[in-house]
This record gives structure tokens, sequence and C-alpha cells, in this order.
């Protein structure tokens, strides 16, 4: 009970304290781009980004604290054809999704920020949060684009398939300036660390072919195993690294457009 007052008594101050400094919402939209790294980019390329935008709210509490959520997609893919790695460019596997995320973080002003100040209208900040996003991992077979998670193509059960909806940790840093009292732009990179490795279909290993074409067909085996060379695909081999999750990158300019009150000049100000 001692624990549950103090946490009482600490967020009741910490929400007061926001309280007090209320500055108003704002409303606004990005554009950029995005960029995955897994199991089929493991060297962090960044040369083959993906288009990427997104709506985005913001409550401002104080001139250092703020709360933003946002809705955003992303377009993702990436080919073992492209890896300088000769296991993955004989691996030869591929894939692209489209990615719908939604996430809420804190930002917090390196500098005190103010709409409508002289001197108080840019900063640097940085974020942490959480998101929730969905992804559908795509591969092209005989010219056509095929879903890959229905497939099971590392031997899932029937009913056993990873979760197309997941979860991550946000983290990023950006550069908000103001254009005038009312607009503003700021300019961000955010990094997704995501709790599944399946982004792009490739975790574990190699399935067994016979079952796999038993439970699934030959497109399942065909998507599974695209090696350029024999006894890559053999059940039991290394397909992906299960060790480390998937991960993805917003990089946009956003234009955000502020409703609330200005505060009045320290010189204008009754004392």
């Amino acid at each position: 009970m001692k624990i549950l007052k103090v946490l009482l008594v600490v967020g009741f101050a910490f929400f007061s304290f926001l309280a007090q400094g209320q500055k108003g919402w704002e409303l606004g939209g990005w554009l950029g781009i995005s960029n995955y790294f897994g199991d089929l980019n493991s060297s962090f390329n960044v040369t083959d980004p993906g288009p990427a935008g997104g709506l985005l709210v913001r409550r401002n509490f104080n001139n250092r604290v703020s709360w933003k959520a946002g809705f955003n997609y992303g377009f993702v893919y990436a080919d073992d054809a492209n890896s300088n790695n000769n296991f993955e460019k004989n691996r030869n596997l591929s894939f692209r999704s489209n990615i719908f995320d939604l996430t809420a973080a804190m930002e917090f002003n390196f500098f005190p920020y103010t709409h409508g100040s002289t001197d108080e209208y840019s900063t640097p900040y940085f974020l942490g949060g959480i998101n929730i996003f969905r992804f559908d991992p795509q591969a092209e077979l005989n010219g056509t684009y095929v879903g890959l998670q229905q497939l099971g193509t590392e031997g899932q059960a029937r009913g056993q398939e990873y979760s197309r909806i997941n979860f991550g940790i946000v983290v990023g840093a950006g550069y908000k300036i103001d254009i005038n009292h009312l607009w503003s732009i700021n300019v961000e990179l955010t990094v997704r660390k995501l709790f599944t490795d399946y982004v792009d279909d490739v975790s574990t290993v190699y399935p067994n072919k016979a079952s796999l074409l038993s439970l699934r067909g030959q497109q399942a085996v065909d998507l599974s195993d695209r090696s350029l060379i024999p006894g890559i695909g053999e059940q039991n081999r290394q397909r992906g690294d299960s060790s480390d999750t998937d991960s993805y990158s917003f990089f946009g300019i956003s234009i955000m457009r502020y409703f609330g009150r200005l505060e009045c000049p320290e010189i204008s100000k009754i004392r």
C-alpha cells in the first residue's frame, strides 16, 4: 500500500506539472523514406529505401515535453541478389511488404521551445515510445507476387503461422523549427526495434520439403528454397538468424500546424 501511495503521489505531481505548462496541440503530416533491416539486409544497407509518409498529432505539455502519435505507412523490400555476402547471394531470397504503423511516443526538447517566441523557436529533440504495426511479406514467383505468411515457408503447422500484427520499441531524434507562430518544420529519424523476426518471412531453418509439399503445396516449396547451388536448402540448415529480430526506420520531413494559445513575451507579463 505504501508503494502504491508513493506511485499515486508521484504520478499526480507529474501530471500536475504537465498541466501547468500546457501549450496546445499540433496536427500535421510527413513524407520521407523507409528502410528495413534484418536477415535479408544484414549489412544495414540504406541505399534502397522505400517511400513513406503519415499523419501526426502532438500534445505540447510545456516547452520541454510533448506527446506525439502518428499513423504511418512505409514500403520495405530487400533482395539477396544485392548482398555482398556469398551465402546470402546463393540463398537468393527476396521480399517486399507494405507496413501500416501506429506509434505513440514522448518527445523531449534539448532546448526550450515555444511557438510564437522570438528566441525559443527551434530545438533538437529525442523521443521514445512504442508502436503497433501490420505487415504482409510477399515474394515474386513467375511474374506474380505471392503472400508468404500463409505458405508456412519454414514449416509452420497450420494455425501456427506468425502473426502479421506485431509491436516494437521506437527511438529517434529530430529537429524542429518554426516557420512562423503557427507553422513549423520537423526533420526526424526514428527506428523501430520489433518483437518479430518475420517481417521478411525469414528467421530459422529450412523445413522438410516433403512435409511442406504435403501440407502447403508446390508453391510453398518453391518460395521456401530459392537457392542457386545444391545443399543450401537442405532440412535444418540455416535460413535466417532468429537470435536477432527485424527492424525498420522512417526518415522524413513534416509540416505541423499549431492550435493553442501563444505565450506572452516576458516583458508583457504582469509581475
